[in-house]
């Protein structure tokens, strides 16, 4: 009894260090509006301070799973919608002057964006390689003996692009690791295991729905975006292809790419960075729904990653890190699937979501790092920590001595999770 007293309160304790956690959401949206981007915001590079080991702990093998870096739009309708919009109402004169601006900014640059759509940028390349380099500096005892790296990646361009500038930084850092990168269909389940072309038939329960979308009525939504940067960019939208709800969708999703881009300021003030973090809260609700549906199809991921650390840990494999690029369609599930940050808490109301969840931690090369260490003095003794975008974060496994979780612990939980789900 006792014991099971003990676990709870652990548990609890790790639950409101979660919470308290989630609840500076809105402090770091106005420290950062760009932030209310979601899944579009660039990755952030600023500094932070991660808590030394135990004493007599080394790091000594690194799993990762990260996000492709910033990209060109995902599909070519957005582009060939804009042009067809702000040509036609050029010609019709129904462009404010604000709106001339931009069908001219445009206009210049159309030809590039008609071409690139869904491929990596430059900046999306150097995300990676900075990330990179950053593992392998806070880390140096994983890396500075050289040694095996597996990295395999998504069939996606954009995600085997971003492997490639990962990879080449590690090796740059020390030319004695050595990396197999691969990109393949035998590879697919412990990275994208949706992936059409995976050839394990995995049928894992899809679509499940979080609890407050039963009580989504009682969000009040006062959310008028569309319809203001409409009015700012046009006369009148008669006669315009697309009705005016979805043009403004439109200019909001090339707004929030163009940072990805190198082509920030396009829009003028047609948007700004402020009507985005009015609107970010009820975003964030559409997108808990949508990495929260799929959670149980990463379970292949998760098992990926415990299997893959078994082999190092046991000694039958010789790795020191394996590294893995897919999607946000991915991270953002494998997010709640494990319950990072309280990712897994499933709050009934809507209100409560943007504690437990922020669409700006699945943001352009987000990545998840769990960095395992091993006693010099007992070597079987092994800790692992979590790291969400660089920063330490919770699991909803037990432990004494956060951000550390012992090996066995995570392995148990994670274990007994992925059992628990009916195929």
């Amino acid at each position: 009894m006792k014991k099971n007293v003990t676990l709870l309160f652990i548990m609890l304790l790790a639950a409101t260090a979660a919470w308290s956690q989630g609840s500076k959401a809105l402090e770091r949206l106005n420290n950062d509006p760009r932030r209310a981007y979601g899944n579009d915001y660039p990755y952030s590079f600023a500094p932070v301070s991660l808590t030394k080991a135990p004493k007599g702990y080394q790091p000594f093998y690194i799993s990762h799973y990260a996000r492709h870096g910033s990209r060109y739009y995902w599909n070519n309708t957005l582009y060939r919608e804009i042009d067809s919009l702000l040509t036609t109402a050029h010609n019709k004169h129904q462009l404010t002057a604000e709106g001339e601006a931009f069908y001219t900014k445009y206009n210049a640059c159309k030809d590039e964006l008609a071409m690139s759509w869904s491929e990596l940028s430059d900046l999306g390349w150097e995300q990676h390689q900075r990330i990179a380099r950053t593992m392998y500096t806070q880390f140096p005892e994983v890396f500075k003996k050289g040694g095996n790296v597996l990295a395999i990646s998504s069939l996606q361009g954009r995600c085997v692009i971003s492997m490639s500038a990962f990879c080449q930084e590690l090796v740059q850092c020390n030319p004695k690791i050595e990396i197999r990168e691969q990109s393949a269909r035998s590879t697919l389940d412990g990275v994208v295991p949706t992936d059409r072309q995976n050839p394990v038939k995995n049928n894992y329960p899809r679509n499940v729905k979080p609890r407050y979308e039963k009580n989504r009525d009682k969000f009040k939504s006062e959310n008028t975006l569309r319809q203001t940067i409409v009015a700012r960019a046009f006369t009148s939208t008669e006669g315009l292809p697309g009705n005016p709800n979805h043009i403004g969708s439109n200019l909001i999703n090339l707004y929030t790419s163009l940072p990805s881009i190198g082509h920030e300021g396009m829009m003028g003030n047609i948007i700004t960075d402020n009507d985005m973090k009015g609107q970010w809260e009820e975003s964030n609700l559409g997108s808990y729904s949508w990495v929260f549906g799929p959670q149980y199809e990463m379970i292949p991921i998760l098992e990926d990653i415990m299997k893959k650390a078994d082999a190092v840990i046991n000694g039958s494999s010789d790795r020191i890190a394996d590294l893995r690029f897919g999607h946000d369609t991915c991270l953002g599930p494998l997010t709640v699937l494990m319950g990072i940050n309280g990712a897994d808490l499933d709050p009934e109301d809507p209100y409560e979501v943007k504690n437990c969840y922020q669409n700006w931690e699945t943001c352009k090369a987000s990545n998840i790092q769990l960095v395992f260490y091993r006693s010099k003095k007992h070597p079987a003794d092994i800790l692992l920590k979590c790291l969400l975008n660089g920063e330490e974060a919770t699991l909803p496994v037990p432990t004494t001595q956060f951000p550390y979780y012992k090996w066995a612990d995570f392995k148990k939980f994670y274990t007994d999770r992925c059992n628990s789900v009916k195929k």
